[in-house]
């Protein structure tokens, strides 16, 4: 029975291969194909036999809930997925035998795509024995299942010279594999181009207040003036010359001894 890939398989010069329905755990698979992705073919062997032969933990960076810490990672999360990681080494062999029978070099294969995922959940409950109550006989059991949940896994291998491959994709390659891919001669453009820059608007004086630029002797050096609208004025300074006017008449009612009293205090 033949499966769709999650990948584009028209592509030119890439090998693929895949496994339906594997008995393991989707999220420990997915682990496994970030540790081995745009690696070489060697490389990656390797990585899955030390992890088969607890030699090598790789990193979780999820599905790590209540995971233990790794002083080879650093301090950071990481486990031993042996399952996973014998079932991931079957299909990249897989892989590996395909793109040599398309013709790849042997010697020049990278991994391009790898990834993981669940393909179905079959429920499964307790066993129909002398203990299932409920079930046309006595005895007694929990009411509880443990669903079982099948995964799949999906490799695709290329060769570094590859055009078809993203520019990203060439790009890890070339960063965690740099021995391997020193004596290629294709050149992978790691910087984006610079966007050009943006002719500024021009500026117009329509409000008062605004600079008005004049040339002045024979150096043409610019002497910027600022005029304000004098008839404007803010809030405070209105209330500072009502406070002063207001204290003018007062001093002069004073004077003259006839300074009314307020309406509230007579």
């Amino acid at each position: 029975m033949s499966h769709r890939y999650s990948f584009d398989t028209k592509s030119e010069g890439i090998a693929f291969a895949q496994a339906y329905d594997v008995n393991a755990s989707y999220k420990d698979m997915c682990a496994v194909c970030d540790s081995i992705r745009y690696l070489k073919i060697d490389r990656a062997l390797g990585v899955l036999d030390g992890i088969i032969s607890k030699k090598r933990p790789i990193l979780f960076k999820k599905f790590n809930k209540h995971m233990g810490a790794r002083h080879e990672l650093g301090g950071r999360k990481g486990a031993y997925p042996i399952r996973a990681a014998q079932e991931v080494r079957k299909v990249l062999i897989n892989a590996r035998s395909n793109a040599e029978n398309k013709g790849f070099d042997a010697d020049n294969i990278f991994i391009a795509y790898a990834s993981a995922n669940k393909t179905h959940i079959e429920r499964r409950g307790p066993s129909k024995g002398g203990a299932s109550w409920g079930r046309g006989m006595y005895g007694f059991s929990a009411a509880v299942h443990s669903d079982i949940e099948y995964a799949k896994v999906e490799i695709g291998v290329s060769e570094f010279e590859n055009e078809s491959l993203p520019r990203n994709a060439r790009y890890l390659m070339k960063a965690k594999n740099p021995s391997e891919t020193a004596g290629s001669k294709t050149k992978v453009k790691t910087s984006r181009p610079k966007p050009s820059a943006k002719p500024q608007p021009k500026a117009e004086n329509k409000q008062q207040g605004a600079l008005q630029e004049s040339k002045e002797g024979k150096g043409g050096k610019e002497n910027k003036t600022v005029k304000t609208d004098v008839s404007k004025k803010t809030v405070p300074e209105e209330k500072k010359e009502f406070k002063a006017e207001q204290d003018a008449r007062n001093k002069v009612e004073k004077e003259k001894g006839q300074i009314a009293m307020p309406a509230d205090k007579k």
